[in-house]
């Protein structure tokens, strides 16, 4: 992991399980049907159940509503208090000389916004395993199934970068910036508002592009898709170093793989707006547009 790259591979991993200063996490989350009428888009469930069936040797589990995401507002997943994460993230054993590396199962999402959270606090040591335990899985790795061991407490030093978060205001300015481009996560048919919405109103934020977080992943092996191909399809929607990037889905999360990619194409003006469907389409005051 020389140089803290970003995204590791498999057998990268396979070469320092060993290490002492290795932090290894799991951070999957399920999102289930939420009853009808409930008013929520969705039931969380931790991947913890998940974890302890299997999972790569040492790691440990990062269940990110439980003990990383604001508990004081209904919306799920948002970016809690420093001093929360600073907490968090020591008990789980990183400290500012840790070499982190994030892994979630189906879906590398988890894992991007641990990282994204991460990197917004100035941790620059943490990468993202291409293609998951998936991929792990695939090769004929060793899994190990029970609970997690634990690594010993650290403290991690957090320093927040400017910027890096946005809420519904930000957005709304942005929408009339001529550089900044505002990138919808979700896939076309939410983004045109075709479908009805799991978050309230169908559609998008007025002006926003698309690039769907599931087009820069291969839907076969789950790794991430070639920069230069990543590349192509940001700059077909218009998106270049010279503007912003505020990044959106549902809920924060996919929104993350677009952020992940574009960081590692040298983009360095990247935000998330962290409410992102889930508050946007529920506020009837902020602007929305469908086809």
């Amino acid at each position: 992991m020389a140089g803290h790259s970003e995204l590791i591979t498999t057998a990268e991993l396979a070469d320092i399980l060993t290490r002492p200063d290795l932090r290894l996490f799991d951070c999957t989350t399920y999102l289930e049907p939420a009853p009808a009428g409930s008013g929520v888009p969705y039931i969380v469930v931790s991947g913890r159940q998940t974890f302890e069936a299997g999972h790569i040797p040492g790691a440990n589990f990062l269940d990110l509503q439980a003990e990383f995401s604001d508990a004081r507002t209904e919306l799920r997943f948002m970016m809690p208090p420093t001093a929360q994460l600073e907490a968090a993230f020591g008990r789980h054993g990183i400290s500012a000389n840790s070499r982190v590396v994030l892994y979630s199962i189906g879906t590398a999402m988890w894992a991007t916004r641990f990282w994204w959270m991460l990197h917004s606090l100035g941790f620059e040591g943490a990468a993202v395993l291409d293609g998951g335990i998936d991929k792990w899985t695939a090769e004929g790795r060793d899994i190990e199934t029970g609970l997690a061991g634990g690594y010993p407490p650290a403290t991690f030093p957090a320093r927040p970068k400017d910027g890096t978060f946005v809420d519904k205001h930000d957005v709304l300015a942005a929408t009339t910036e001529s550089d900044t481009v505002i990138v919808n996560a979700l896939g076309p048919q939410f983004y045109k508002g075709l479908e009805p919405s799991r978050y309230g109103r169908p559609g998008r934020i007025p002006g926003s592009v698309s690039v769907p977080a599931a087009s820069l992943i291969d839907p076969k092996h789950k790794t991430f898709v070639p920069l230069a191909e990543a590349e192509a399809t940001f700059a077909a929607q218009g998106i270049s170093k010279d503007k912003r990037v505020v990044a959106y889905c549902g809920g924060g999360i996919s929104a993350t793989i677009d952020l992940f990619q574009l960081h590692r194409l040298g983009y360095d003006n990247l935000t998330l707006y962290d409410g992102s469907m889930g508050e946007w389409a529920k506020d009837a005051s902020l602007p929305i547009e469908v086809g």
